[in-house]
């Protein structure tokens, strides 16, 4: 979730910031952002992925994370995105998200994928 007091604009200097350093790090992913809640679907090596989810959990700009999947996948499915975005309405989609855990959310998250405009 984005920190309670922070302005929604604050999104895209994360975004920003994001895409620089998940290039070098080979990380690709989609990032889906409903004005409140975050859910984001990231790839790339093992550790690399890791040190970003550390990031992310100390960031104070989030809260509440939760890791829903973890795996390995054959191939990538974000191959052309550092950090793809999609806004989406509140209350659509991200919150049945977190209900969900392990392949279930991953099957719901690329079911969902077509609705949104990235």
């Amino acid at each position: 979730m984005l920190a309670p007091g922070l302005p929604t604009d604050v999104v895209g200097h994360i975004v920003a910031q994001a895409r620089a350093r998940n290039a070098q790090e080979a990380i690709t992913g989609l990032l889906v952002f409903d004005g409140l809640r975050f859910c984001q679907h990231i790839e790339g090596p093992r550790r690399n992925v890791l040190r970003l989810l550390n990031r992310l959990d100390a960031d104070p700009r989030h809260t509440e994370m939760k890791v829903l999947h973890e795996g390995v996948i054959e191939a990538r499915r974000y191959e052309r995105f550092e950090l793809g975005l999609a806004h989406i309405e509140e209350g659509e989609d991200v919150e049945d998200l977190r209900r969900l855990d392990g392949a279930e959310a991953l099957a719901q998250f690329i079911a969902l994928r077509p609705r949104w405009d990235i």
